[in-house]
């Protein structure tokens, strides 16, 4: 990332040392998301999300005092229900041989299924911008790779 302290104004969210822990807000992550050129919207609920190809991606603060990042990939793909097991079995696979993300199935009301992957981060001691632009990078880069695979398997359909 490109000093992010340097390239923000004076009282931006990216401005300042660029080695003092920040609280994790959200305002500096959409500013670290800006930095990178990412075109981000705002779901109902006020989070963060954006669309990597067919894929959508979160950046929700959780925790009681919104100090945990969870950056969860929404993979495109849907499958029916009786493609549950041979998703959970794909799951099992992808969490066995890799640790980011971690991926899951959720079937929605209608019947159909879907790979979720997310990685969580604690930050209940504060963050710098870069170390916060690398969790964010990490987040994309392997929930896009889970979709990539995701996508792979038979009997996906489009949204």
């Amino acid at each position: 990332m490109a000093s992010p302290e340097i390239e923000d104004g004076p009282d931006g969210p990216l401005a300042g040392h660029p080695q003092v822990l920040r609280p994790l807000t959200h305002e500096l992550i959409a500013a670290v998301l800006a930095n990178r050129g990412y075109a981000i919207g705002v779901d109902d609920n006020g989070d963060l999300v954006g669309r990597w190809e067919d894929n959508l991606i979160w950046f929700h603060r959780r925790g009681s005092a919104g100090e945990l990042l969870q950056v969860r990939t929404v993979t495109g793909p849907r499958f029916g229900i009786e493609q549950v097991p041979t998703l959970y079995a794909f799951c099992n696979g992808w969490n066995h041989d890799r640790l980011l993300p971690k991926a899951f199935v959720h079937v929605d009301d209608d019947g159909r299924a879907q790979v979720i992957g997310e990685v969580i981060t604690d930050l209940e001691r504060g963050v710098t911008p870069h170390q916060l632009d690398q969790l964010i990078d990490c987040g994309i880069a392997t929930g896009c790779q889970l979709a990539a695979e995701v996508g792979r398997l038979a009997g996906g359909a489009d949204r």
